[in-house]
């Protein structure tokens, strides 16, 4: 569970001395490139990179969105990721949204569901991602309510395959 306690830690800090950007109800790319580095603080050994794919070389596909044989079909540009780069390494990959577009209630619960909770399940399950979290930040009344007692909530880790929510916990 450290890894989740250190990205808790950085979401902490995000909302500590970030609040202005969710006040004005910032890009999602904005928000998590400022989490990013609360997270990149809290795991000194690796690198963070937002949006990370690498064009024509190992790119990131996730077979089980692939829609065709066109190459990019499947490509997958993860908002956060935590790893050592030319490596296999992946360690930590993040999704995340803001409270007006989170879409936790539209997951199909089926192998054709490309929600970001199993677009991270993918990663894990595919790409060997040994963790993956889904962040929502809080926005309009979500964010006037926001209490640093109740920041679990918009921390979820993805340990199982939500269109499977019987598969066996990693």
């Amino acid at each position: 569970m450290i890894a989740k306690e250190k990205v808790l830690r950085a979401f902490r800090q995000f909302m500590s001395r970030d609040h202005y950007l969710l006040s004005v109800q910032a890009n999602e790319r904005s928000l998590t490139h400022r989490l990013a580095i609360y997270i990149e603080q809290e795991f000194p050994d690796f690198n963070v990179d937002c949006e990370f794919q690498k064009y024509g070389r190992e790119s990131k596909i996730l077979q089980r969105f692939k829609k065709s044989d066109a190459p990019n079909s499947g490509l997958a540009y993860p908002d956060v990721i935590v790893h050592h780069r030319g490596t296999d390494d992946n360690f930590i990959v993040l999704e995340a949204k803001n409270s007006i577009t989170d879409t936790a209630e539209v997951c199909k619960k089926s192998s054709a569901c490309d929600c970001d909770r199993c677009k991270l399940w993918a990663y894990r399950k595919e790409l060997g991602y040994r963790h993956a979290f889904y962040i929502v930040f809080p926005f309009n009344q979500e964010l006037e309510s926001f209490s640093f007692a109740q920041i679990e909530k918009y921390l979820t880790e993805i340990v199982e395959d939500p269109a499977n929510p019987v598969a066996v916990r990693v």
